[in-house]
């Protein structure tokens, strides 16, 4: 079984990857994605949005991180690719999933499902402008506004030459409103031999089982799932149990010393009371420790409010 970590714009940044592989049990992160329109992006762009690049691809703990690139243009798309993979990246990913309005207003991300040849022609030309030793993936959704190009795009995919493909298991329009089709990849598996990764509505280990059964897919990409309980990860794996809430909220500490002693304090509070709304799926007590620092916009404040629950 392989366990990825899911790109999330905006939320699953390197301070997060380094956080959660840190946790343990996974096996491959993804970047979110670099906006690749018309032209050949600076090496720095890829640094920011990738700053495992200078540490071999992997983040502190050895886990490998695949930048994600999104755009409409192939040839462009093809030498991003080629710097992405010139900086040090273990592997290309292709995002045809972003269900964001402004991402598909320019055409990229999930509206791209409804061009079945666009897909090809894209995932083609990243092939061909990497080593072969390279892998190749892409992300998709079931579809657009519905379910009728799911098999004929992975089809497609599959035939430009990708390594593996990554399905959540809904549709754009679908959203993130459960249920997750997770039984849609189990037909799509029927007309690939690339290997397959299940996403979507994974909460814990019971809906991973139930996931994996249904999909017939054994590999999982796991994203709201793993910030709403950090070790998910290990509990599909190993079978821990959920992480107690003093051990996490020592955790969101840990987090504070990445925000904070790296010259990112300002953006601590908001992370962190980002992070609640995820975790109070999982935790009640992160609903009281929102509530307590809702008003608070010093981060040592913040800290301290934490190191209070983490001692209980």
């Amino acid at each position: 079984m392989k366990i990825m970590l899911a790109p999330m714009e905006g939320v699953v940044d390197h301070l997060m990857r380094d956080m959660l592989s840190r946790v343990g049990g996974f096996d491959q992160c993804v970047t979110e994605f670099v906006r690749v329109v018309d032209q050949k992006l600076p090496k720095k762009t890829f640094y920011k949005i990738c700053p495992e690049l200078h540490t071999d691809g992997k983040t502190a703990s050895g886990v490998p991180v695949r930048v994600q690139l999104l755009g409409q243009h192939a040839q462009w798309l093809a030498e991003n690719a080629e710097t992405a993979v010139e900086l040090g990246s273990p592997g290309v990913d292709l995002n045809f999933g972003c269900p964001a309005k402004t991402v598909n207003k320019s055409k990229g991300g999930a509206v791209l499902l409804k061009e079945t040849q666009a897909l090809y022609d894209i995932v083609k030309a990243v092939r061909d402008a990497v080593p072969q030793h390279i892998p190749v993936s892409a992300k998709i959704r079931l579809g657009f506004e519905d379910k009728s190009l799911a098999v004929d795009n992975a089809i497609a995919i599959t035939e430009a030459g990708a390594s593996e493909l990554v399905v959540h298991a809904r549709t754009k329009t679908e959203g993130y409103k459960p249920p997750a089709y997770w039984d849609w990849i189990a037909k799509i598996k029927q007309h690939t031999d690339i290997p397959l990764v299940a996403n979507g509505e994974i909460w814990n280990a019971d809906d991973a089982q139930k996931c994996q059964e249904q999909s017939d897919c054994i590999n999982l990409m796991v994203g709201r799932g793993a910030l709403a309980m950090p070790n998910l990860a290990r509990a599909i794996k190993f079978g821990d149990s959920p992480m107690p809430w003093p051990e996490l909220a020592a955790l969101l500490i840990q987090y504070s010393g990445y925000e904070i002693f790296g010259d990112k304090g300002r953006y601590y509070p908001n992370r962190i009371k980002q992070w609640c709304g995820y975790l109070k799926r999982q935790y009640p007590e992160a609903d009281i420790l929102f509530n307590d620092i809702r008003r608070l916009t010093n981060s040592q404040d913040i800290v301290d409010v934490l190191a209070r629950q983490s001692s209980q």
